[in-house]
Parts: structure tokens; sequence; C-alpha cells
């Protein structure tokens, strides 16, 4: 099973949970992932051992996907 999360004040919060076999998980997991990135988050799925790609569409076959708010500085 693979998740959408978000980053938040608590950890972090699960957005959606999907099967390849689900169409409709997958469905829902698209739907809160654009939501997100409406509302500013970045996605950003693992890529091995520190490392981190930004995607912009849900990569459904990624084990995690974690949504977190840009980083603030100068």
């Amino acid at each position: 099973m693979s998740r959408l999360i978000r980053m938040d004040q608590s950890g972090h919060t699960t957005l959606a949970e999907w099967t390849a076999e689900d169409p409709a998980s997958i469905e829902a997991a698209v739907a809160a992932f654009r939501a997100e990135l409406d509302e500013g988050y970045f996605a950003v799925v693992s890529g091995g051992e520190g490392c981190a790609e930004q995607v912009r569409e849900l990569p459904v076959d990624a084990p995690l996907v974690i949504l977190r708010r840009p980083i603030a500085g100068g």
C-alpha cells in the first residue's frame, strides 16, 4: 500500500492510501495530491539513501509521497 502524507505540526498526516489494484483509491490520491499542490505544497519521493526528487505528478508506484511547505529563508 502506498501513502501520501503531509508534513505538519503533528509530525505528519496521512492524506491518502492506494494500491495499484484499486483505481478508485488512485483517483482519490491524485485528487488529494493536486489539492495540496494547489495550496502551495511541494511533493517529494525518495530516490534512495540521502536523495529525494521533487514531483509534480503523483507517482502511483512510489511507496511514499511526502508533501511539505517550501523552506523559508534568504
